[in-house]
């Protein structure tokens, strides 16, 4: 296990661990207090065998808490809350785990054999807990509606339980140690930069090796293999050497400093020690919202990809790896170890605070810096956006994280006593990760949405120079050098944050992304922005969420959002008269069901408030956030189709990017299966398909996943980026009078005109192909499950992706199956396609840097249809009206 804590409160997906932060702890300048202390000790222990297994231990750790997070996200929904609260259960088996543990190490014969069956305990039940965790998402919506929060009980024990068998081995191989008095401080940190380094090593695994080559399931197979090899070794180390190293061995010979019985000195140093360990716990807590606040601002400096995530948490546990084993050799030498621990605390809440106030256009130049060299060395995309990554990691986490690391050894030697090692270790561990869990959700529940990133950093940091003032002031021991040192730290931190204003990430996403802010939040979880911005002659707004650009209301935009709704509307089988929307965004694919006159319901599941509130800032949308027709349910969109039995029409789908972490649980075949569940007889799924965003590898994976489920699918191109995947369980009849009868309701035909649909034909020249032709492109692509998302952890997209892909799903069209076409309809549908299929040849050429070819096409497209206002303002020429 490792004994390293992350915050319960980041969404996502996004990717958590376990990283415990040094925080503040003291006990007495010299040791606390053992029967005897004496002026003699017992040789450094060696480390050797300990550290190997600390390592693999935090490495299997840290892979079962990453693969825990993705699955707790489909059990109890993504959102921030639900995620976090189930998160805190696994913290809090940890710290149980730690206490109870370390505890009993100190009252057995032989620790390396409780060590065996603590691993033992960990490979039986994490895999248990995998496999139900698995299946448990639809029983756990059942309990949730019949029996309420007992529901939680579920997802508690089952990330709780292993996580006690995790939290105690760091404790129980600090035990088997032996005697290790006056190395206390050595052995803690060696031993915890050792399992932190395992942490790095799990963290890695994950997304670049583990989940794309073996699965969710299978990867925990592998940890739980991890855990089981080293529960054999230790029982080997046990058999080898006759017995695990017992009580500790008798302290060399030595005068005593004082009596073995206890004495009234005996009750200060006890205290001191409470001290250490209460501040540790303090610490503990501002560390974890440390890395709430910088999950959720560091975001608009790298990418929501998966690989993003892990390498920026891998910074951060580097940071305490190496600040633990610097002072490892220094720590017992430490004349004020109070000082020094004050010191490094209120350091790095200063560095945190002045690396956000010094944040700027230098941190883009030195990625793109780095990245060019990575990308000159090894030709690898995915390894120069890594170094982006890296680069942003360095920047912001990592000083601070080495000098929160720096702090845990003296945490140990303050508070530990060498006779209770198992337990005092427990404690230390126990209640710095009970602080973090608190910490973690008071700073994403209330600080951050209360007073925003940059005042929450602030507020953390703060709290840190408090934690130091009062470890000066109140350890035993500590120097008037070291109250001046942490003095002038606290002073510098209020000067730096009275310099950073509120709005500074805000300035930083409006200088990197270009144009004027127009909205901004920093809520729960996410930092919503919209920019208004331009393009040649075109204005628009660009909704931007953790820094990451989530589309618009161009033209494009408006295009394929409103065919995204109202296309599966026109040409499904039966007369619609509900839909569900997943995914509010700009708001344009719900405002387009206003536009349908025979819907009766209409509802749109929104993940974040922020998303909500910024909708009124876009065009096009028919001012859907405060019409009341549409019902915004601010929800998890998979835990809404869980937890109601409501059944649609249509269900759209346009959640982010595929690529996007944790959003894959919307492309699966399981996602699929649940939605196929909520449709009414002859009712589709509509599910838009980006291009751009992943390789065609990725984009044959995503359609396989959807002709696995729907035995009538079929492909539509909404824009020259995206495309839309129709499906249901009932085949698609195209019937001519029925869509034209539909097309030809007021409020559809203008909502489609404004973004160049003037008539039935145009709708039915952006088919594509049927389900034999979409079987055909995937060939034997593996389709997304919720095991096996490799969407997620696919290659990065290579700079000449689209254009193929498009190319190949342009030479599957084929002739749409219209029953009852006339003449009429047959020649509007010819004109049409042959003028879209103009003007993608246009497109394609202008990506080839044929110009010669890009004219021609493009003049030919606008002959046959010179009025289309999407052709047009890709012409860069003006309509002369305006979307609503």
């Amino acid at each position: 296990m490792t004994d390293m804590i992350a915050s319960p409160s980041i969404p996502a997906p996004r990717d958590r661990r376990k990283g415990a932060m040094p925080a503040a702890s003291s006990a007495a300048s010299q040791p606390s207090a053992p029967s005897t202390i004496t002026t003699a000790h017992a040789a450094a222990p060696s480390l050797a065998w300990p550290a190997l297994l600390l390592v693999l231990s935090g490495a299997s750790a840290l892979v079962f808490q990453m693969l825990w997070v993705r699955q707790l996200s489909l059990v109890v929904g993504v959102e921030v809350h639900a995620v976090s609260i189930a998160i805190s259960a696994f913290f809090g088996g940890l710290a149980f785990g730690g206490w109870y543990f370390g505890r009993r190490a100190d009252h057995t014969d032989n620790p390396m054999r409780l060590y065996a069956r603590l691993e033992a305990a960990v490979a039986l039940t994490a895999i248990v807990s995998t496999l139900i965790l698995a299946r448990a998402a639809a029983p756990f919506a059942w309990l949730e509606a019949y029996a309420g929060v007992a529901a939680w009980a579920l997802p508690f024990v089952l990330v709780g339980v292993p996580a006690v068998f995790m939290g105690g081995t760091l404790p129980v191989l600090m035990r088997s140690r032996g005697a290790i008095d006056g190395h206390i401080g050595h052995v803690g940190a060696r031993l915890y930069a050792a399992n932190t380094m395992g942490a790095v090593i799990g963290v890695l695994a994950v997304p670049f090796w583990l989940i794309p080559s073996l699965g969710i399931q299978g990867a925990a197979f592998a940890a739980a293999g991890l855990n089981v090899m080293l529960a054999l070794a230790a029982v080997a180390a046990v058999t080898v050497s006759g017995r695990a190293t017992a009580r500790p061995p008798s302290l060399p010979e030595a005068t005593p400093l004082q009596p073995a019985t206890s004495t009234p000195d005996a009750s200060p140093a006890t205290r001191h020690g409470a001290l250490a360990v209460w501040l540790y716990a303090a610490a503990g807590g501002v560390a974890l919202g440390y890395e709430v606040m910088w999950s959720q601002a560091i975001v608009q400096f790298i990418s929501t990809r998966a690989f993003a995530f892990a390498i920026v948490l891998a910074t951060y546990l580097c940071g305490l790896t190496l600040g633990s084993a610097l002072v490892a050799r220094r720590v017992e030498r430490a004349r004020d170890p109070w000082g020094m621990f004050a010191i490094l605390i209120a350091g790095a809440g200063l560095v945190a605070m002045a690396s956000l106030y010094g944040l700027g256009d230098w941190i883009f130049v030195a990625q793109g810096q780095f990245a060019s060299v990575v990308y000159a060395t090894t030709q690898s995309a995915t390894l120069a956006m890594c170094a982006r990554f890296l680069v942003a990691g360095l920047g912001i986490v990592f000083i601070p994280t080495l000098l929160l690391g720096a702090a845990f050894p003296y945490v140990l030697r303050l508070a530990v006593d060498a006779g209770h090692v198992g337990r005092g270790v427990g404690r230390v561990v126990a209640l710095n990760t009970a602080g973090g869990i608190v910490g973690s959700l008071v700073t994403g529940f209330w600080l951050v949405p209360s007073l925003g990133l940059v005042r929450t950093l602030g507020v953390l940091a703060g709290i840190a120079c408090a934690i130091a003032l009062i470890a000066v002031w109140r350890g035993a021991g500590a120097s008037k050098a070291a109250r001046g040192a942490v003095a002038v730290l606290t002073l510098g931190l209020v000067a730096a944050a009275i310099a950073t204003p509120p709005q500074r990430l805000a300035t930083l996403l409006t200088e990197a992304r270009g144009g004027e802010l127009r909205f901004y939040e920093e809520g729960r979880g996410a930092t919503v922005a919209v920019l208004h911005q331009s393009s040649g002659s075109h204005q628009f707004e660009r909704l931007y969420i953790q820094g990451v650009s989530n589309s618009g209301d161009a033209m494009t935009s408006l295009r394929y959002m409103r065919l995204q709704a109202l296309l599966p509307l026109i040409v499904g089988q039966r007369a619609p008269q509900s839909a569900l929307v997943i995914g509010l965004g700009t708001g344009i694919t719900a405002g387009a069901l206003l536009q349908y006159p025979g819907l009766t319901q209409r509802v749109t599941a929104e993940l974040l408030p922020g998303v909500v509130r910024a909708a009124s800032n876009f065009k096009g949308n028919y001012g859907v956030a405060d019409d009341k027709r549409m019902d915004i349910r601010v929800r998890d969109g998979r835990r809404e189709l869980l937890r109601s039995d409501a059944r649609y029409d249509l269900i759209t789908l346009e959640p982010p990017p595929p690529s996007a972490a944790g959003v894959a649980n919307l492309y699966s075949t399981d996602f699929y299966q649940l939605a196929s569940q909520r449709l009414r007889d002859g009712g589709v799924v509509a599910q838009w398909l980006p291009l751009p965003t992943q390789n065609e590898a990725e984009t044959k994976a995503l359609v396989a996943s959807f002709i696995a489920v729907f035995p009538h699918a079929s492909l539509w191109t909404t824009e020259l980026h995206e495309m839309l995947l129709v499906g249901g369980q009932q085949p698609l009849v195209l019937d001519a009078a029925s869509i034209r009868a539909r097309f030809a309701q007021p409020g559809v035909s203008q909502a489609l005109s404004e973004v160049g649909i003037a008539s039935p034909g145009a709708l039915l020249s952006t088919w594509v192909t049927d389900r034999a032709g979409l079987a055909y492109y995937v060939e034997d692509a593996k389709p997304v499950t919720d095991d096996r998302p490799g969407i997620e952890y696919a290659p990065w997209v290579g700079r000449q992706a689209f254009g193929p892909t498009l190319k190949h799903l342009l030479a599957l069209q084929n002739e749409p199956p219209v029953i009852g076409a006339d003449d009429a309809l047959k020649a509007d549908f010819t004109r049409s396609r042959q003028a879209l299929l103009a003007f993608y040849q246009a497109s394609l050429a202008a990506l080839d840097g044929d110009r010669n070819a890009w004219a021609r096409q493009l003049d030919t497209a606008l002959q046959l249809d010179g009025d289309n206002p999407y052709f047009r303002w890709f012409a860069g020429q003006r309509t002369g009206r305006s979307a609503q």
